[in-house]
């Protein structure tokens, strides 16, 4: 009888590390949340949130990678398609949904009945990330050269890059004068503005329902549509990249220009995932002809 090691290939330990840096970045994510009797902005410990996030994209390069691996090194996937699954749970469900929820959820300071819509929002993606992966399973990835709805690794870049955005929108420096919309409902009295953070849980909630939706939308495996992937992904890393190092004090006289450095990585990204997912349907149906 095969033992569970026995039983593993090249690809399944890959899969396995994509689980873990998943892990890897919920623990970052706690160890985020500083002093609560501090005010929000400084009781977050930013350096954590964007170790949390690169966790997240080293995750997806390794989930686009396991695949071809397998394909070449591996005589037989045994336990390669559940670990697939649980791995893209943590990594591209949970921990994107946790980060959003610490970083909007404004520790505290929030009514509660903007915690209990964020909240909502939050648990919404998870359980479609999930609903997302176990239909991909069910389907055994189709041989067609699409999916149905938005996978769970474009989702999170989509949800990492929007995120990113709205928080680092006040420190580009071209933050005043672009909103003063305020909400006392939402964040109560006496709160900074919150710019744009009311965009977070419409996006998630826009999110979830393409993860489930029967929207075709091309595989990045050739052509344009892997290109266009390979520029988002270098576009979410150097950003992230750039702003932990930034956080971590590394490199003090950039200041406003991280900020907006990062500002313009993070708008690319977020681009290109609307160009994908509008787009997406018509580039599916050009290739079928």
């Amino acid at each position: 009888m095969r033992t569970t090691y026995r039983m593993m290939g090249l690809a399944d330990y890959i899969t396995l590390t994509n689980g873990l840096l998943g892990a890897g970045a919920i623990f970052f994510i706690m160890m985020a949340v500083g002093d609560l009797q501090q005010p929000y902005q400084d009781g977050i410990k930013s350096q954590y949130i964007w170790a949390a996030q690169l966790c997240i994209i080293l995750s997806m390069i390794g989930d686009v990678i396991d695949g071809p691996v397998a394909r070449r090194y591996s005589k037989r996937r045994l336990l390669g398609g559940s670990l697939d699954i649980m791995s893209d749970c943590v990594s591209f469900g949970l921990a994107p949904a946790l980060l959003i929820f610490v970083l909007y959820g404004r520790m505290g300071e929030a009514t509660p009945i903007w915690t209990l819509f964020l909240a909502a929002a939050c648990c919404w993606v998870i359980v479609t990330a999930m609903l997302r992966l176990a239909r991909f399973d069910y389907e055994k990835g189709s041989d067609y050269p699409w999916f149905f709805g938005l996978s769970s690794p474009a989702n999170a870049v989509f949800l990492l890059s929007l995120s990113s955005l709205i928080w680092l929108q006040p420190s580009t420096g071209i933050g005043p004068g672009l909103s003063t919309w305020n909400c006392e409902l939402c964040f109560g009295q006496g709160v900074e503005k919150p710019w744009f953070d009311f965009l977070i849980i419409p996006g998630l909630f826009i999110s979830g329902g393409l993860m489930i939706s029967d929207r075709r939308l091309p595989k990045v495996k050739h052509g344009v549509p892997m290109w266009l992937s390979v520029i988002a992904m270098s576009t979410l890393l150097a950003g992230t990249i750039i702003q932990l190092r930034y956080t971590l004090g590394e490199f003090p006289e950039l200041d406003e220009a991280a900020g907006f450095t990062t500002f313009v990585l993070f708008s690319t990204t977020l681009i290109l995932c609307l160009a994908y997912i509008i787009a997406g349907p018509a580039i599916v149906a050009k290739e079928s002809d």
